[in-house]
C-alpha cells in the first residue's frame, strides 16, 4: 500500500467515531463491486480492527437508504441474538460505526460514500467450499439470518437495486445485449448463448408462482454467496453473516437458490476446468438440512416444494448476468483476465445442467426431510 493510499485511509478514519491512530491496512481482494480495507488502530496501547469500505455508487444508485436498511438490518439482528441469549455479539453480527456527525457513512471529497464495520476476528471466508460440514454451517447461517429477520417487515427497507433477481427481465437484457452486441463478442459466447437462450422455460417459474401467491415476500440477503458466511478459525462454526447491501424484500428462494450455487461444487465461481464443474450430492444433502433447521419455524409448504428448482433457477439467472456483462463489455463485475465474465458465465451453465440432471434425487431428499 503507497503512502498516499495509507494518508488517505487517515483522513477518511478520522471520520468516523474511532478512537487511536491508523497503525496498519492493507487492501482485501474479495469480492466484485466494492472497495475494501482491513485496518487496525491502536490506542493506549490496545488494537482494534475495522473495515473501511467504499460503496459503488455505479452499482448501488441509492446509497443512503441502502445503509438505512444496513442499520435496521444489523440493529434489528444484534437484539434478537440478544434475546436468544448469544454472547460475542461482535463476532456473530456486523457493527455499523457511525461518523463523528452521526450518519453511518461519509462522503469525501470525490464524492464516494465510504462506510466502516468493526472487523469479525478469528473468522475468515473461503472462496469455494471444502467440505460438507461447511454446507451444513453456511445453510445453517442464512436460514438463521432469515429467521432472525422473520419478524422484520420487508416495507421496512428500501428496494438497493430494482428487480436484482427478476429473471425476465434480465432475459430480456441478455436478448438485447446478444441483439446489439456491442463488444462484437457475440460470436466467442454462441456456445452460452445457444444454452441460455433453450432455457427459456425456466425463467418464469417463481416469478409466477409468486404472482399466484404460493411465495410471500420476505427479508432476504439476495447475495446468499458461500463467501459471504465467515466460519471460526477453530471450530469451523459459521459466525456471521456479511455483505449486506442487497438485504431487501425478496423471495427466501432466491437466497436458497444462490446456496445451492455456491455450495454444492467444490469449484470457485470462474472455474475454467469444467470437467470439475457438478452438483455433489454429498454437499446439497447438508446445505438443505441445515437451511430446513434453521427456517422450520415459518418456511411454508409451498416454498419447500421450490427449493430444487430455485437452485437451477438462480444459478441461471447469475450465469445470464455474467454473459451479459461479457457482451456489454465488463462494466458491472470486476474482472481480472480477459474473457473472465465469460469463464463465469460457463461455470454457471455447467451446473445448472447438473442441477437439472440431479433434480429428481435433489426433490426427494427434500421431500424426507
Amino acid at each position: 500500500m503507497t503512502p498516499q493510499e495509507l494518508q488517505r485511509l487517515r483522513q477518511i478514519g478520522s471520520q468516523f467515531e474511532i478512537k487511536g491512530e491508523l497503525a496498519e491496512a492493507h487492501r482485501v481482494k474479495i469480492g466484485h463491486i466494492n472497495e475494501t480495507f482491513a485496518v487496525t488502530y491502536r490506542n493506549a496501547g490496545l488494537t482494534q480492527r475495522y473495515i473501511h469500505q467504499t460503496i459503488n455508487t455505479g452499482v448501488f444508485k441509492e446509497p443512503v437508504p441502502l445503509m438505512q436498511n444496513v442499520v435496521k438490518v444489523t440493529e434489528h439482528i444484534r437484539q434478537r441474538l440478544r434475546e436468544e441469549g448469544l454472547k460475542d455479539l461482535d463476532r456473530r453480527a456486523l457493527q455499523v460505526i457511525a461518523c463523528c456527525d452521526g450518519q453511518p457513512f461519509y462522503v469525501d471529497e470525490d464524492g464516494r460514500f465510504w462506510r466502516t464495520f468493526v472487523f469479525i476476528e478469528n473468522a475468515r471466508t473461503y472462496e469455494a467450499v471444502e467440505t460438507p460440514a461447511q454446507a451444513f454451517q453456511a445453510s445453517l447461517a442464512f436460514g438463521h439470518f432469515q429467521s432472525l429477520l422473520s419478524d422484520l417487515s420487508s416495507r421496512d427497507l428500501a428496494i438497493t437495486i430494482p428487480d436484482f433477481h427478476h429473471t425476465r427481465k434480465r432475459f430480456l437484457r441478455l436478448q438485447k445485449a446478444i441483439a446489439e452486441d456491442p463488444c462484437n463478442r457475440a460470436g466467442l459466447a454462441a456456445r452460452a448463448i445457444g444454452f441460455a437462450l433453450a432455457q427459456e422455460p425456466l425463467v418464469d417459474v417463481l416469478l409466477d408462482a409468486h404472482a399466484r401467491g404460493e411465495i410471500p415476500e420476505r427479508v432476504t440477503h439476495n447475495d446468499t454467496k458461500f463467501n459471504n458466511v465467515m466460519l471460526d478459525l477453530q471450530t469451523g462454526e459459521a459466525m456471521c453473516v456479511v455483505d449486506l447491501d442487497t438485504v431487501m424484500p425478496g423471495m427466501v428462494l432466491y437466497d436458497f437458490g444462490d446456496m445451492v450455487r455456491t455450495t454444492t461444487s467444490r469449484t470457485a465461481e470462474d472455474e475454467t476446468y469444467l470437467d470439475r464443474v457438478e452438483l455433489e450430492m454429498e454437499l446439497f444433502e447438508p446445505l438443505v438440512r441445515g437451511y430446513i433447521e434453521a427456517t422450520r419455524s415459518f418456511l411454508t409448504p409451498q416454498e419447500r416444494s421450490y427449493l430444487v428448482v430455485s437452485g437451477a433457477l438462480i444459478t441461471f439467472t447469475i450465469g445470464i448476468r455474467f454473459l451479459t456483462d461479457y457482451l456489454e463489455g465488463d462494466h458491472y463485475f470486476r474482472v481480472h483476465r480477459q474473457d473472465h465474465n465469460l469463464d463465469r458465465c460457463r461455470k454457471q451453465f455447467k451446473l445448472v445442467q447438473s442441477i437439472q440432471d440431479n433434480s429428481e434425487r435433489m426433490q426427494q431428499l427434500v421431500d424426507k426431510l
